[in-house]
């Protein structure tokens, strides 16, 4: 087996401590763009898998605990055959007490996936696929098991926040972990730009589209800040740093607040979709 990377290691760490920590990040807030609205991003990967009664493979690539997998379950759809592949136990055990029996469910690296080729109807990953390391092998291996004119959809990160408050956030951030934050690179930089993505879709996909998923969200300071806490950077700080930065950024934001103690933030994602040529 492939040694982990540095980060890939952090990432099992992390998701062995915070299990389930994406899906609750998530799942309970609404998302919309120009194009709609949708109960959740992970809604908006859900809405994209027809319902029909013709068979169809959908493989969920990094799936964590299995949220979307399981609002693709709950369809009870005749010919669904759902797959699920993350590189945690953890969460995969999650997954696997919450999930009904017809999900498969398998341990795994994007890079190597145990997974025929062409046996894929619709490929889908929700905010993962821009941590991963060798992006390119990644998207070969995508490519690999999806059938010929089959879909691929993610949602990625487009911005850390929404509004002021990032620019704040990243003010107060940088001039902490400029010296206290050991360096770690997460992913490719290509993930976190549109024509990055082109690039990395430029051999074997076509019909490349992107939208801009916002995910608002209006919390007060101390629960911004609690959903702080499970972010990779903020919980690679030791506790002291960490403390460092809570003071500053809830200082910070005060001027942000409105009448009733909140602030108007969120989470800014990209849907990437294409079709496999």
């Amino acid at each position: 087996m492939t040694p982990l990377t540095a980060a890939e290691t952090y990432l099992q760490d992390f998701h062995q401590r915070q299990v389930g920590v994406t899906s609750a990040a998530f799942a309970h807030l609404p998302a919309h763009s120009a194009a709609g609205s949708w109960a959740s991003s992970y809604d908006v990967l859900a809405s994209l898998i027809p319902a029909i009664d013709t068979p169809l493979s959908v493989l969920d690539l990094a799936c964590g605990d299995g949220h979307l997998l399981g609002l693709l379950a709950t369809r009870q759809q005749n010919g669904l055959q759902l797959l699920g592949v993350d590189m945690s136990e953890a969460e995969l055990a999650v997954a696997r007490a919450a999930l009904p029996p017809s999900v498969r469910l398998l341990q795994g690296r994007a890079q190597a996936l145990d997974v025929p080729s062409a046996s894929v109807d619709y490929l889908v990953s929700h905010m993962a696929l821009m941590l991963m390391d060798d992006i390119e092998q990644v998207m070969q291996e995508i490519r690999r098991v999806l059938r010929p004119g089959s879909q691929f959809a993610a949602i990625v990160g487009r911005t850390f926040l929404l509004g002021e408050v990032n620019d704040v956030f990243m003010r107060v951030f940088k001039a902490i972990a400029s010296d206290a934050l050991p360096p770690l690179r997460f992913g490719d930089r290509r993930a976190g730009s549109e024509a990055g993505w082109r690039e990395l879709l430029d051999a074997g996909f076509a019909d490349v589209e992107f939208d801009d998923i916002n995910v608002p969200w209006t919390p007060t300071p101390a629960a911004l800040w609690a959903a702080l806490l499970d972010t990779y950077d903020i919980d690679r700080l030791d506790d002291e740093d960490r403390q460092r930065l809570r003071s500053a950024f809830l200082d910070a934001v005060t001027p942000l607040q409105a009448g009733d103690g909140t602030i108007a933030t969120g989470w800014g994602l990209r849907l990437v979709h294409a079709r496999a040529a």
